[in-house]
């Protein structure tokens, strides 16, 4: 996946800049999305218990209180890690899927090497059931990894791809996911329609972000969105439905509020400032 030259790495959270010499100024999409709220107490206590349940050097470490601290300690970062590399994963299929796409538009691509990549992590699996799906929906690409911005609300991102499936304009977003114990990819989260609602919400698409360039949003009139999640044994498209595309809409708008009066509150400074006694109570010690 092309790293969006706009994009910033921020406190705030990523945020976007109108071209390369000025400063952010909007948060991304997922950015505000990330505003909700996520109930993963249960995954990080599970992930905790499973790896110190697996770890191979336990059974030596008892007797020593010293090893079975460094056992924990290593149990304690284990969701950290399995989130780092499914990222990690989730950056080599999407790298793949855009190159795809550049080849079919007959733009320079790494195929090849982003191929590869995936072969030597395992992952071939992925690129094959992808290219089964590209082939079998006739995708035509238009605009791979294509830079968005909303000025209404204030918002950026960089949608995975505009195509033609069937004659119809799609805009889609991939979603790299894992295997269920039946064989099928699992589930695609809900949240995604917010994802793909706020793309189509979009006002303006960068046509070049040195020169911060822009131009009107062609692919907002009543795309079909499609959530394509990705997996080594199918990939599983699904449309968002158009009867809540307003509710997900209102929801993403509601998050950015939150996000902005999150960025006042960490911008106005401390919360809390410390106390110190007061001035009598050094005179009746005294």
């Amino acid at each position: 996946m092309t790293d969006p030259l706009l994009a910033h790495a921020t406190e705030y959270g990523r945020m976007y800049a109108r071209s390369t010499s000025e400063q952010f100024s909007v948060p991304s999409i997922t950015t505000v999305i990330g505003q909700q709220p996520h109930g993963l107490d249960g995954w990080f206590g599970y992930m905790g218990a499973s790896s110190l349940a697996k770890d191979p050097l336990l059974a030596d470490s008892l007797g020593s209180p010293a090893k079975i601290r460094q056992a924990v300690n290593r149990a304690s970062k284990a969701a950290e890690l399995y989130r780092d590399d499914a990222a990690k994963r989730g950056d080599r299929v999407h790298n793949y899927c855009e190159q795809v796409a550049l080849r079919a538009l007959g733009r320079p691509h790494a195929m090849k090497e982003t191929r590869e990549a995936l072969a030597a992590n395992g992952e071939e699996g992925f690129a094959l059931r992808f290219d089964e799906w590209w082939d079998l929906y006739g995708v035509e690409p238009i605009a791979p990894e294509i830079t968005v911005w909303n000025k209404s609300v204030g918002y950026a991102g960089t949608l995975d791809l505009v195509a033609k499936i069937n004659g119809r304009i799609c805009v889609i977003d991939y979603k790299t996911k894992g295997t269920t114990r039946d064989g099928t990819v699992k589930p695609l989260d809900d949240k995604v329609v917010m994802q793909l609602v706020a793309g189509m919400k979009a006002e303006e698409s960068l046509v070049d972000a040195v020169a911060g360039e822009w131009e009107p949003w062609k692919y907002g009139e009543n795309p079909l969105l499609l959530a394509v999640a990705i997996g080594e044994t199918e990939v599983r498209p699904v449309r968002a439905n158009p009867d809540v595309l307003k509710h997900h809409w209102w929801k993403f708008c509601a998050l950015r509020r939150v996000w902005e009066l999150s960025a006042d509150t960490l911008a106005a400074g401390s919360a809390l400032l410390p106390v110190a006694p007061p001035a009598s109570a050094h005179v009746r010690s005294a």
